[in-house]
């Protein structure tokens, strides 16, 4: 397997290159040269199987030569056996059309940890055959942040600087990140918003002068293996809701496009998905990109779901690339407008080609708060702000009713308590295993909303590439 910047300038990688390298080299994003595609019959095949050898069955194209099928195997053994449900991803139903995939009992509560459990064992495998250290270096809107500290705290050939906006995450995702002492972890509370953070991080990987010195990747969903372990969960739900004899709906709760990008991958594969419907809140420069074509950032506004305070969706641009003909040149002069104007309209081809499979839905804070209160008072199901506004463009939506429509539940509620308490006047308990979150020491370091400052802290504190 063969992977392609979507900037079309860069060495086309292997799948064990790919997931060192996180971004291209010219700024682009990693997607299989061409998409690996099952039978029918192949992904019958696939029903009954723990979750481990799905996502085994399912990665294995994409990872090629770099791992054995055995090996792969016992990666994803070893990553999905700290989950604490025993099906990993378990479907929820709500009433005759609605279900919820719930995405979020692994160790940090939210769906990251699906891909970032196996992310962490991949780095390590790739890097233990070289004598080489990797600098990660990420951006988090909330849950990203903690899951890859928890899959990479204590790695020996890792450092780990996570940037999060300062005041713009909720108490148990801060502490999450920041109750982890491993020397190897470094968190950064920066002034701005998430947006600024991932601007630095992504110019980081540009600076010629960092990237001599380290060897820089990434674990937000711009690296695509992360993506990748993400497919998993569409064909897991699926297959037990009748795929591919029946085709299901997904309403994705939006912020970078990384997840709703990966059910994209699931339907390139030949699962058959009727539509993903991309939910975003106010800040909602992808509901206007898919309904106008205007692809235009706007101010951040900080909401009761932080994780989609985002108006920059890096994972946007591999959607452009695929659907909009796989032009690397014309999309690296579409996207460096968009860099220097923050604004772009979409082309013809990529409307006809997103249309094809995403529609989309905008969420205020009163439907927000809509949908949490109906599923507490209809099916006794306590939703977090994200999974909510999902919901909500899930029953908004036009589909027919022998379609399922699954909503992706990307965290825990007890992430968001004050939020759900509001909605629902119910307050949800942390699990037993993250239960004194809140008596553990913090760390953390805070830095302008600048980038020659986090530059700095990076250069001073990270370990050099061989």
């Amino acid at each position: 397997m063969e992977y392609v910047s979507t900037r079309g300038s860069a060495p086309a990688l292997d799948f064990e290159h790919v997931t060192l390298a996180g971004l291209a080299s010219d700024g682009g994003l990693y997607l299989p040269r061409a998409w690996p595609r099952f039978s029918a019959a192949e992904i019958a095949a696939l029903r009954g199987l723990p979750y481990p050898q799905l996502a085994a069955k399912v990665m294995q194209p994409f990872v090629g030569e770099s791992l054995s099928p055995e090996r792969l195997l016992e990666l994803c053994e070893q990553a999905y056996g700290r989950f604490a449900h025993a099906a990993v991803t378990p479907l929820v139903q709500l009433d005759e059309q609605n279900w919820v995939l719930e995405l979020f009992h692994g160790p940090t509560l939210a769906f990251k940890d699906v891909a970032l459990q196996l992310l962490g064992l991949l780095f390590e495998e790739f890097l233990s055959r070289r004598s080489d250290h990797l600098t990660i270096v990420g951006a988090t809107s909330g849950d990203t942040g903690s899951a890859a500290i928890d899959a990479l705290a204590g790695r020996a050939q890792v450092d780990v600087f996570m940037l999060h906006p300062n005041g713009r995450v909720s108490d148990v995702q801060r502490r999450q990140m920041t109750t982890v002492l491993a020397p190897n972890v470094h968190n950064i509370a920066i002034d701005g918003s998430f947006d600024d953070a991932q601007a630095m991080v992504k110019r980081m990987f540009a600076d010629s002068e960092m990237t001599g010195r380290f060897r820089i990747s990434a674990v937000n969903s711009i690296n695509w293996a992360r993506l990748m372990a993400q497919v998993v969960y569409y064909f897991a739900a699926a297959l037990q809701l009748g795929a591919p004899e029946r085709k299901v709906a997904f309403a994705v709760p939006t912020g970078n496009f990384g997840d709703v990008f990966a059910g994209y991958v699931a339907a390139q594969m030949g699962l058959p998905i009727e539509q993903l419907i991309v939910a975003t809140n106010v800040n909602d420069i992808l509901h206007r990109a898919l309904t106008d074509g205007d692809y235009s950032a706007g101010t951040v506004t900080p909401t009761a779901a932080p994780s989609m305070d985002i108006q920059v969706s890096s994972n946007f641009e591999r959607l452009l690339f695929d659907a909009g003909g796989r032009d690397g040149a014309a999309l690296a002069e579409q996207m460096r407008g968009f860099e220097a104007s923050k604004a772009m309209r979409l082309t013809n081809a990529q409307r006809e080609g997103a249309a094809a499979l995403f529609t989309s839905a905008r969420a205020d804070a009163k439907d927000m708060g809509e949908a949490m209160r109906w599923a507490w008072e209809n099916c006794g199901e306590v939703l977090d702000p994200h999974t909510a506004i999902g919901l909500h463009a899930a029953r908004a939506a036009d589909i027919a009713a022998d379609v399922p429509v699954v909503t992706l539940a990307t965290a825990h509620p007890a992430k968001f308590r004050d939020a759900v308490e509001r909605a629902t006047g119910t307050r949800p308990h942390l699990p037993a295993r993250v239960g004194d979150l809140f008596a553990r020491e913090e760390r953390y370091d805070e830095l302008p909303g600048d980038y020659e400052a986090v530059r700095a802290y990076v250069a001073g504190l990270a370990t050099p590439s061989a």
